[in-house]
């Protein structure tokens, strides 16, 4: 499961977002651009990938600031999100 998880989260198409991989709990930082290659890391060396993330890149944007917890999914996760912003802007649902 977990790797059909992985191989999921390499067809993303977004840039600078952490996934978490289920159900191994690996995570995946989508990095592209400015941010490097994108970079996977095992439930044992997450911390320091995270580290390794903020210390070498924490100066070019705010994207490796992120903290947990971080969606197994960046699809639902933006879907969700512009649901979110528009609702908002039209003073809740249902107006």
């Amino acid at each position: 499961m977990t790797q059909v998880s992985l191989e999921q989260a390499m067809r993303e198409t977004t840039w600078g977002a952490y996934q978490d991989a289920m159900p191994g709990r690996w995570l995946v930082f989508h990095a592209r651009g400015l941010y490097g290659p994108t970079r996977y890391a095992c439930p044992d060396h997450r911390g320091d990938l995270v580290a390794y993330l903020r210390q070498h890149y924490g100066t070019v944007g705010f994207h490796v600031w992120k903290r947990p917890p971080y969606p197994s999914s960046l699809a639902h996760a933006y879907t969700d999100q512009a649901w979110n912003t528009a609702t908002r802007r039209q003073g809740g649902w249902g107006s």
